[in-house]
């Protein structure tokens, strides 16, 4: 799309820009450097000691402070700069269907789940890669379960709402986005994190003890160090050192019997930090927007309820667990590196005390909310997701949703997967239980795609995402399928009878009138044709008096003939030609039994020799 290819013209400019104003910084903080070096040198020169004692470390510190706080200002704009770049680099991928490079949701792969692994909704080439925009692991996690189960009516229209409210909002959605990228690594593992919530306090039950504690020693620390010092002169001052040795060793006996909470923090730190400050990113953008959907508005509140912010109280979080990064922790396979003043000043002040206890009186004031915060930002990832998909497909269209039994009604359909230039629509009309709809065609004539297509949009419409369609209107329906079924060696299980098992789930979820719709691609095809048909007759014919509805496809013509002679199923069909010795398919749906198949014409252009005398008798 245009406005991507313009963003990204926009993104590279202001890269150009801020690379140059980072250069320019840096070269400020040298002439800064050297500037004080100078005035150092001048104030020795006329033995000014009291300005070089008192003034002029305050003057540097704040002249450092100032300028390193405005490059990581800049850095942290150029780094958005690029994730924004990034961001509509992506869609342009996306709207060409080029989704090679995206994450495939492989973990959420599932050979049992009822229609996940026939449908492509993860792995390559999948709706997962097509959709997904979030940044943290819950959100992934969040996006994922909405694509793996229908959700109910209500959340249905809400998440629509929301959607369509998001969708025109580019800038945001992007900002948003972005946000969360600062901080997005592979290997967080967002559980931890709540696990570590969940662990038991022991300080805080003691606070005013342990605090009391670590300031009378603190006290006696300096004190007895004073003490040495002032008679360090004397000729026995070994006695004078002897105080200090015992404060020391005292402190020392508690920084030991605090040390496992210490570490405990240090090592949650470093996994967690950067999912606690994506999480604080992404709620600034959230409580910063003014939304008019009911769903995005309760999402927001939920936020800060009775003036409690939960920017701030992350926010908090954040700073406490960075400063535990200082500490360090040296039983890991791969330390983390300390700060060696810290390990001077904890001695003295026990900071290690006083870490603790904030931490733990964070944990008891937020620990139920932790988890409702993060359940919110995902809600707003998996909507964002959906929005932007929404925004780089303008011609999807949100389906109605009826209360009607098995109502699927689908105009203009398309795959979502198939790009644009290339998709050919078809439509599709399916009501009520009992209505089974039977295609037959020729190889590689469409058959399973339509399926799929189907299918796709199905699970597309019952997250509350807009369909590849002109105009939808659909039941709120499980959806069951059995058209990838794979033998399994290590089980001794083969295709057919892992077929069956399918099958089996199918009916007994049927007979427990769950409002089920069915997609089946050549039925019972590990087993002999006899049997094929006879079995395929029996299942349809079962079907047909339960609470269903789907749709068979099929190269049995003559079981085709047969259901639709007994009134059982309405026939469709995907047709080929033969022009100028080369196949051309269509696929476009037609109505009725499918009358030419192609299979002796593709074993003839791969090198078979069909023989075209042979009789039905002597095969």
């Amino acid at each position: 799309m245009k406005t991507f290819s313009d963003n990204i013209k926009i993104h590279n400019t202001n890269l150009v820009k801020l690379t140059k104003l980072l250069k320019q910084i840096s070269l400020l903080r040298l002439v800064l450097f050297i500037l004080l070096a100078i005035i150092l040198i001048y104030l020795f020169k006329y033995k000014l000691l009291t300005t070089i004692l008192l003034v002029f470390p305050l003057v540097a510190i704040i002249s450092f402070g100032i300028s390193i706080k405005y490059y990581s200002k800049i850095a942290y704009r150029k780094r958005h700069t690029e994730f924004l770049k990034c961001i509509n680099e992506s869609e342009i991928l996306r709207d060409e269907r080029k989704l090679n490079t995206f994450d495939k949701g492989k973990e959420f792969i599932n050979a049992t789940h009822p229609y996940t692994s026939d449908l492509d909704i993860f792995g390559q080439h999948s709706i997962f890669q097509l959709i997904n925009r979030t940044t943290t692991e819950s959100g992934k996690l969040r996006l994922a379960k909405w694509l793996s189960e229908p959700a109910l009516n209500h959340e249905i229209i809400e998440r629509q709402e929301a959607i369509k409210e998001l969708a025109p909002n580019l800038q945001w959605r992007q900002d948003f986005q972005a946000s969360g990228m600062h901080f997005q690594h592979k290997k967080s593992d967002y559980n931890k994190l709540l696990e570590w919530m969940e662990k038991p306090v022991g300080l805080i039950n003691h606070s005013l003890l342990y605090i009391t504690l670590a300031v009378a020693l603190s006290v006696l620390s300096f004190a007895s160090l004073y003490y040495f010092i002032i008679h360090i002169f004397f000729v026995n001052w070994f006695t004078y050192l002897i105080p200090f040795i015992a404060v020391m060793l005292i402190n020392n006996f508690v920084l030991r019997r605090t040390k496992p909470q210490a570490e405990d923090i240090v090592i949650t730190s470093q996994e967690n930090i950067n999912t606690l400050k994506s999480y604080k990113s992404l709620i600034s953008a959230i409580e910063n927007k003014k939304f008019k959907s009911y769903k995005l508005k309760q999402l927001q509140s939920l936020l800060s309820l009775d003036k409690f912010s939960a920017f701030k109280e992350i926010n908090k979080l954040c700073k406490i667990l960075d400063f535990s990064q200082q500490r360090g922790v040296n039983k890991m396979k791969i330390p983390i590196k300390g700060n060696a003043f810290y390990a001077i000043l904890n001695l003295f002040l026990l900071l290690d005390i006083y870490l603790i206890i904030e931490t733990e009186q964070w944990k008891l004031k937020n620990k139920t909310s932790l988890r409702s915060w993060s359940n919110i930002i995902s809600e707003f990832e998996a909507l964002n997701s959906f929005a932007g998909f929404s925004y780089s497909n303008p011609a999807f269209t949100f389906p109605e949703i009826t209360e009607q039994n098995n109502h699927i009604h689908f105009e203009v359909l398309g795959h979502p997967l198939i790009q644009s230039d290339k998709r050919v629509c078809n439509n599709f009309h399916s009501e009520g239980h009992g209505d089974i709809s039977m295609i037959t065609g020729s190889n590689m004539g469409g058959k399973s795609t339509f399926l799929r297509t189907v299918g796709l949009n199905l699970v597309l419409a019952l997250a509350g995402a807009p369909c590849c369609a002109e105009n939808a209107k659909v039941s709120n329906l499980k959806l069951y399928t059995s058209m990838r079924t794979q033998d399994n060696l290590s089980m001794g299980v083969s295709s057919f009878y892992a077929e069956l098992k399918r099958v089996e789930t199918i009916l007994k979820k049927i007979e427990n009138n769950e409002n089920i719709f069915f997609l089946l691609d050549e039925m019972f095809k590990g087993t002999n044709s006899q049997d094929r048909h006879r079995g395929g007759f029996s299942l349809i014919y079962q079907m047909c008096g339960l609470k269903t509805s789907g749709i068979v496809a099929t190269h049995d013509i003559e079981l085709a003939k047969l259901l639709e002679k007994k009134s059982l199923v309405t026939n469709y069909s995907f047709n080929s030609e033969i022009k100028d010795n080369t196949m051309y398919f269509s696929y476009k749906l037609h109505t009725g039994i499918c009358n030419d198949f192609n299979a002796c014409e593709l074993m003839r252009k791969s090198g078979i020799n069909i023989l075209s005398d042979i009789s039905e008798d002597e095969i």
